[in-house]
């Protein structure tokens, strides 16, 4: 039923209105929280932990984070290829043919702005009612972190590189209810600058230390504030900001010894280091077939496979090779992928904030400012804890691509490759030997039709037609 739901950003108020009145049952559980002013809904900070808890579980829808957004970020990359036997789910990602109504397209857009909608919620509540109340003010952090995660991948998705058009069209922001809105589409520039805006505003926010990593913490939000310096060629920042990740938040670097049973654990245990933040998913609330799993598992649908040019990428020394399997599908070889090995009961964990990422983060931005010597040696730590027979002497642009490749490596099926080559600016060839260089139109998603029929003011990417 819910993939039958029409969710617009002439919404961002309107989202739950809609919600409710197009699908009954299935969102009865957002009431009260977006069905009445914030200011009748929230009557004690317990209403908004409930609310907040609404926020989450919008992450982990399955055209969202808890299976498309990881999963296109690699197929739309260069890092998987679909299998011939396949269950014919993203194939129009995988041979860049996606449509204005495309239904993954279109589903991945209104799971983000239900999520905008219920972290507005959360945050206008607190500032009516909580601002001095220290859950409260907990709570709007970890509401202003979801939302800048969701316009970060919004604007990757639907918007051209920070690095390369910051005044092209991006997405609506939308900060506040209001059910008759028909936002047009801000700059790219704009949607980052309010990224960094929430951002910044949580950081000092945050009053509880030790928050499970499938909720926002301190140094998940720092993380994030991170990457997307990264990602807006903010050098400077990119490396003060991980640097303070891998200094303060207390989470460490996964051992090369711990690598094989951090991806065999389906759910963080009290044990598990790296991680800080992922989408959670256990044996009651889970998506099912629909899960990520499921896209690797060959017990599944076991369609994705690790393209060859990857798998060649790590050396027999690197423990990372073992979370590829060389075998078969359908009789022929097929480089199946291990990371996500639970496709019942307590269900894999979608990694999205980790240490080693913070680390790589940490060696680019100081390749980039000029530091080879400290970009050195963050890239050989991670070394040291991945292949420790390799270390890296190489300096300025042939570091730099070190430093990427490594970044591939370790950050495989995660979802984020995609989005690294469209900031880099790079060619790229999929796994289906499609070339698709840098300024083809299909580097950037269509804005679904159903919004542009419901708004007015939107317009579309260049290249997409009705």
């Amino acid at each position: 039923m819910k993939r039958q739901i029409k969710l617009y950003t002439a919404v961002a108020g309107f989202t739950a209105m809609g919600l409710l009145g197009s699908c009954g049952k299935d969102f009865l559980d957002l009431k009260p929280y977006v069905s009445v002013p914030t200011d009748e809904a929230f009557k004690s900070v317990s209403d908004v932990e409930n609310a907040m808890t609404g926020v989450y579980a919008s992450l982990t829808e399955t055209d969202f984070y808890g299976r498309s957004i990881p999963v296109i970020g690699d197929l739309m990359g260069d890092n998987t290829t679909v299998s011939v036997k396949n269950s014919g789910r993203y194939i129009p990602q995988f041979k860049y043919s996606v449509t204005v109504t495309d239904a993954t397209n279109s589903v991945n857009w209104l799971d983000a702005y239900k999520t905008i909608l219920r972290a507005n919620n959360v945050i206008d509540g607190v500032d009516k009612k909580f601002a001095n109340d220290d859950l409260g003010k907990q709570y709007k952090a970890e509401a202003l972190t979801v939302r800048a995660l969701v316009y970060f991948n919004l604007v990757r998705t639907f918007g051209k590189p920070y690095t390369d058009a910051p005044a092209s069209d991006g997405v609506p922001i939308v900060l506040h209810y209001d059910r008759d809105a028909k936002p047009a589409r801000n700059k790219v520039q704009e949607v980052y600058q309010q990224i960094v805006k929430d951002l910044d505003a949580a950081y000092p926010l945050f009053t509880q230390e030790g928050s499970p990593v499938t909720r926002m913490s301190k140094y998940a939000s720092r993380a994030l504030a991170a990457k997307v310096a990264l990602y807006m060629g903010d050098y400077a920042k990119a490396l003060t900001y991980s640097e303070d990740v891998i200094s303060n938040s207390g989470v460490v670097l996964l051992k090369k010894d711990r690598v094989a049973s951090y991806w065999a654990e389906a759910s963080p245990s009290a044990t598990t280091p790296e991680t800080l933040f992922e989408v959670g998913a256990d044996a009651v609330n889970n998506n099912g077939n629909d899960e990520l799993g499921n896209m690797y598992n060959q017990l599944g649908y076991g369609d994705l496979l690790c393209t060859t040019p990857l798998y060649d990428l790590y050396s027999t020394t690197d423990v990372r090779k073992a979370l590829i399997i060389d075998g078969k599908r359908g009789g022929q070889r097929a480089l199946i992928v291990n990371k996500y090995q639970h496709i019942s009961e307590d269900y894999d964990n979608k990694k999205v904030l980790r240490m080693s990422e913070m680390v790589l983060i940490a060696a680019e931005a100081a390749n980039r400012t000029g530091d080879d010597t400290k970009a050195q040696g963050y890239l050989n730590t991670l070394m040291a804890e991945r292949d420790p027979n390799q270390k890296y002497t190489s300096t300025g642009t042939q570091l730099l691509d070190d430093i990427i490749t490594e970044r591939r490596k370790e950050l495989a099926f995660e979802g984020d490759r995609f989005h690294d080559l469209n900031r880099l600016k790079r060619n790229l060839v999929n796994g289906g030997g499609t070339a698709v260089n840098y300024g083809d139109y299909r580097r950037v998603s269509p804005i679904p039709q159903t919004e542009r029929d419901a708004n007015p003011n939107m317009t579309q990417n260049d290249g997409y037609t009705k």
